[in-house]
């Protein structure tokens, strides 16, 4: 769960909302609404790195025992006509 704080609480205990967020993002709030987000700077790097699709495609997601059906069709290829 997200911690939250008001920039008034934010710059009263800097140091707490620092630690804070190695346990997860820290949004610091304005008048009531999110305006910023503290988090790790590891946890930063991993969110704007670059991803390969390859290795998007290796991650496991949660639909591991999603059985991929494909119809069977009965069209026979054709040679190609270029006239």
């Amino acid at each position: 769960m997200p911690i939250q704080m008001s920039s008034r609480e934010f710059n009263q205990d800097t140091s707490g909302a620092k630690a804070a967020a190695q346990e997860g993002p820290v949004y610091i709030t304005d008048r009531g609404r999110p305006a910023h987000v503290l988090m790790t700077f590891e946890d930063y790097e991993r969110l704007v790195a670059p991803r390969h699709l390859v290795d998007l495609l290796g991650e496991p997601a949660g639909i591991e025992d999603v059985e991929l059906v494909t119809p069977a069709s009965g069209d026979l290829a054709h040679p190609a006509d270029f006239d």
